[in-house]
């Protein structure tokens, strides 16, 4: 079907941006016990860490990349959870309040949950509880009939959302993101200076082109690579081939890269320093300014710990020969600039 137009209203950013379980769940365990994993990192080399980390605190540490769901006693009585969609780990705000606290991050982008899927009722509460912590990225809709186009005005026009992820495994079986629907709601979100972050979790090869196609049209709409588009270090010259066009997407000055969810993408143990060269060719390709640090709480929690997900990201930057500057706008100097007006000063 032909999907109507959409309306033509006023951006929220800035064209200027585009160039309840149990409380006493263990957060993770101390540095010392992951010293007994295959993967050592120097007792010398987390003290760098842990004091690059303290003096950087001039700064604002953001995380580009995590998630919220209601507890089991919310999800009862206000929030319920997708059938079939019900957490196996605690990801409720409480939790993530302390994980952040514990670990010095100052503010984070939340998106949106499988848990709940369209329904972005919880999320907008926790929004609207903590409106200079948090900024929001919804989940598109890609329904055949169009109706998501206009949940996602909703969504950022009237929640506050200021990002919206495309997640191609919910589009209609056969129907790719570059289909009427999909290439609406991209354009929408260019004309109104918000971000679509791009989840390539079967791997990039199967959407490479939809992105080139998407980026080649459109412009002015920001990207969002999610964790790191799913490159892993490359064992083979097909992978090796997925990783050299995931860094020629640098040629399009919109497409951002969320170093995020380490323990998706490192085949050793924390902390995960055999992405060390992926990252020192990713700033290379698209510059620091256009690379930003996530976790992907709450499932970092279980891998190594929220704290230990941050100076993993310090520990794999002075690998890689990063400057001090260039790990600042990773750490949050990046993200500050996307989203404008937020987590000032």
């Amino acid at each position: 079907m032909v999907v109507a137009a959409v309306l033509n209203l006023k951006p929220l950013i800035s064209a200027s941006v585009l160039p309840k379980y149990s409380h006493s769940v263990i957060f993770s365990n101390t540095i010392n016990n992951k010293l007994n994993l295959p993967f050592k990192v120097s007792a010398a080399k987390m003290s760098s860490a842990e004091t690059e980390t303290d003096a950087n605190k001039t700064t604002k540490t953001i995380d580009s990349h995590l998630h919220v769901w209601a507890s089991p006693e919310e999800a009862a009585d206000k929030y319920p959870y997708f059938p079939g969609q019900e957490p196996t780990l605690p990801g409720h705000v409480d939790l993530l309040l302390q994980c952040m606290e514990e670990a010095s991050v100052d503010g984070a982008l939340i998106v949106q949950p499988i848990n709940h899927k369209f329904d972005h009722s919880f999320v907008t509460s926790v929004l609207k509880k903590y409106p200079t912590k948090f900024v929001g990225c919804c989940l598109a809709n890609p329904a055949e009939d169009g109706s998501g186009i206009k949940q996602l005005e909703k969504l950022l026009l009237e929640d506050g959302y200021r990002a919206v992820r495309f997640n191609p495994y919910l589009w209609p079986s056969g129907q790719k993101m570059t289909n009427e629907v999909g290439k609406v709601m991209f354009s929408r979100a260019g004309e109104l200076g918000v971000p679509v972050g791009i989840m390539c979790m079967k791997g990039l090869s199967l959407h490479i082109s939809e992105i080139e196609e998407l980026c080649t049209e459109y412009p002015a709409t920001p990207v969002l690579l999610d964790h790191l588009a799913f490159c892993k270090p490359p064992t083979n010259d097909e992978e090796s081939l997925a990783f050299s066009r995931f860094l020629k997407l640098s040629r399009f000055p919109q497409v951002y890269v969320k170093f995020s969810a380490l323990f998706r993408l490192s085949r050793m143990a924390f902390p995960y320093q055999d992405l060390s060269p992926l990252l020192s060719q990713v700033v290379s390709s698209f510059g620091a300014n256009r690379v930003m640090w996530g976790s992907d709480f709450p499932f970092i929690v279980a891998e190594c710990g929220y704290k230990e997900a941050r100076e993993a990201a310090t520990v794999i930057s002075n690998e890689a020969a990063l400057s001090s500057s260039e790990l600042e706008l990773i750490m949050g100097g990046t993200i500050k600039q996307l989203f404008k007006n937020q987590w000032l000063p």
